[in-house]
């Protein structure tokens, strides 16, 4: 297939493209990664708990929200509908704390919750904190600085996994150092496209105007993050902070997590692409970008499974040849490899790829990451982001499906 190496080369020339733009812009930032502003007056925080049978991490979240080191007006716990003991366990806790809140509704959702708890919000800040998520103690404080800018609409910081003991703790512990790096970087050229639920403060007047939270699509966060940058208003990352959160420790609620994400990606790019190419950030910039890795996945996925197949066949009906031919199936002609132009590229990119990923393990250091094990760190460039082209195309089949629950 003629095409194929033309293909191959836009894959490796976007791929290496992406690369190089994170690199230039650490090395022309390097030196502010870990400032944040310091907050020039008081702002009163309403903090947002949506809970649905969280009774596992609902009490440790409530305890670690006051046990940070910023005044805060309240505490709203929204008992989504939960059958377990999570209202039990939040009534326990409002005669522990006078500022905390309950809100018990019927189950609508996160989306649903969230609106309903921005309307009783008394803040000029509405903070969101999962109900499995705690935030550090001076997460509040590092944060409320970025808001003295009135351009500013939102602001997050970097989640970290609490569970780190098995394989796919552990390499989620590295992706979401990755995914905290690359997120502060994307800041200096205002791409920030989604202030994700574990911890994300917002203005509430910007919540109000852009109408809060779409309660039907899978990734809130991410569309709610796209209507603020639609009407105008900057988000913040601060990577001098962190919220600690629970990851998936099984194969099948990861898959089912990313794959969520990646439905609600997909919802996200459809209900915005008459934005594409438009004037702001949105439009020339982060759907693009979207865009880029959406088929970046494909194409990675299909590059490999045509090379897969193609030499499988042909393997095979070799095979088939030497035995009916009475042919040596191995000669020392099979023991050798001409190296190719495209397979140096490969090589490139892998090498690029892992330096870069050995690179942010050590600027993260500065954080929460401890030294990580290069057996992992090879384990993750080379077989886990590799499932990634898969999810994209489940997230596809799940999209048209119309099979978007939250699950």
């Amino acid at each position: 297939m003629k095409f194929l190496p033309i293909i191959y080369l836009v894959y490796m020339f976007i791929s290496l493209y992406f690369l190089s733009f994170f690199l230039i812009l650490y090395f022309n930032n390097r030196k502010n990664l870990f400032n944040h502003p310091l907050a020039k007056k008081h702002y009163s925080i309403s903090v947002l708990v949506p809970a649905y049978n969280e009774e596992n991490t609902i009490e440790e979240t409530i305890n670690s929200i006051f046990e940070i080191d910023y005044p805060i007006e309240e505490v709203i716990a929204i008992n989504d509908g939960s059958t377990d003991r999570t209202k039990e366990i939040i009534e326990k806790l409002l005669k522990k704390y006078p500022k905390l809140k309950l809100l018990d509704k019927k189950n609508s959702g996160k989306g649903g919750s969230l609106n309903r708890g921005i309307k009783m919000a008394k803040g000029e800040l509405v903070v969101v904190v999962d109900a499995d998520s705690y935030p550090a103690k001076d997460s509040f404080k590092k944060m409320v600085g970025y808001f003295d800018d009135e351009k500013v609409g939102a602001a997050t910081c970097v989640i970290v996994p609490r569970n780190k003991e098995n394989l796919l703790e552990k390499m989620q512990f590295i992706e979401y150092n990755i995914i905290a790096f690359t997120r502060k970087l994307l800041e200096y050229v205002d791409g920030v496209y989604v202030t994700p639920g574990p911890l994300a403060m917002y203005r509430k007047t910007v919540l109000e105007k852009v109408g809060g939270f779409d309660e039907k699509n899978l990734t809130e966060d991410i569309e709610l993050t796209w209507r603020i940058i639609h009407a105008g208003y900057e988000r913040k990352m601060c990577l001098s902070t962190y919220v600690t959160t629970t990851a998936p420790n099984k194969w099948k609620a990861w898959y089912r997590q990313r794959r969520r994400w990646a439905v609600g990606g997909n919802q996200c790019m459809a209900k915005y692409k008459k934005e594409f190419l438009k004037k702001g950030t949105l439009g020339t910039f982060i759907l693009p970008f979207f865009i880029f890795n959406f088929f970046i996945g494909l194409g990675g996925m299909g590059i490999y499974l045509y090379l897969l197949l193609t030499n499988l066949i042909s393997n095979y009906l070799f095979l088939v040849y030497s035995i009916s031919s009475n042919v040596p199936v191995l000669t020392m002609n099979n023991l050798y490899i001409t190296p190719s132009f495209l397979n140096y590229l490969g090589i490139i990119l892998f090498v690029v790829g892992f330096a870069f990923t050995l690179m942010t393990l050590s600027v993260m250091k500065a954080t929460v990451l401890k030294k990580q094990k290069i057996r992992d760190i090879l384990f993750f460039s080379i077989f886990y982001l590799i499932i990634y082209p898969v999810i994209t195309i489940s997230s596809v089949y799940n999209y048209f499906k119309r099979d978007n629950r939250w699950r």
